[in-house]
């Protein structure tokens, strides 16, 4: 293995163990109480195994509710990407429309996931549900995935 691909190796594992301990914790990540929106979901694609393109139209901040679903809803669809669709790419798209908060992820893998088989995307449903929110999985077999959520943010 290559040197460099092993200390990039070894900074994503400093970095996802930090995010791990405050999780576990049950605190935000840092980055999302401190920056905000937009520099967590870039912190989430520089950790990413597979490329992550993040296009965020958020530039004021969000109720931490909001914010905190957006990003566990980016995080849960990339570590899903990463562990079963084979993708190229993914891309997180954030929106603020209308009082809502859009939040969509967009891989060019294998396609088929299925909510009702995982205890990661059910889990993300009760959150979004719990805001007043709605998260849809488009996932047709060998059509890649879609995973949107809207979050109400008025």
């Amino acid at each position: 293995m290559h040197p460099s691909t092993l200390e990039r190796t070894g900074d994503q594992l400093v970095l996802a163990l930090a995010e791990l301990r405050e999780l576990a914790a049950g605190i935000h990540p840092t980055i999302l109480t401190e920056a905000g929106l937009g520099p967590a979901l870039e912190s989430i694609a520089e950790r990413s195994a597979v490329p992550l393109e993040v296009r965020c139209a958020c530039d004021e901040r969000l109720p931490s509710e909001v914010e905190a679903a957006a990003y566990f809803v980016v995080s849960e669809a990339v570590a899903n990407v990463s562990k079963h669709a084979r993708a190229k790419r993914a891309v997180a798209t954030v929106v603020r429309d209308d009082g809502r908060l859009r939040v969509e992820v967009v891989d060019d893998g294998v396609g088929g996931a299925d909510p009702a088989r995982g205890s990661g995307l059910c889990g993300l449903a009760d959150r979004i549900a719990a805001l007043d929110g709605r998260l849809a999985v488009l996932s047709p077999p060998l059509g890649g995935t879609r995973l949107v959520a809207e979050i109400p943010c008025a």
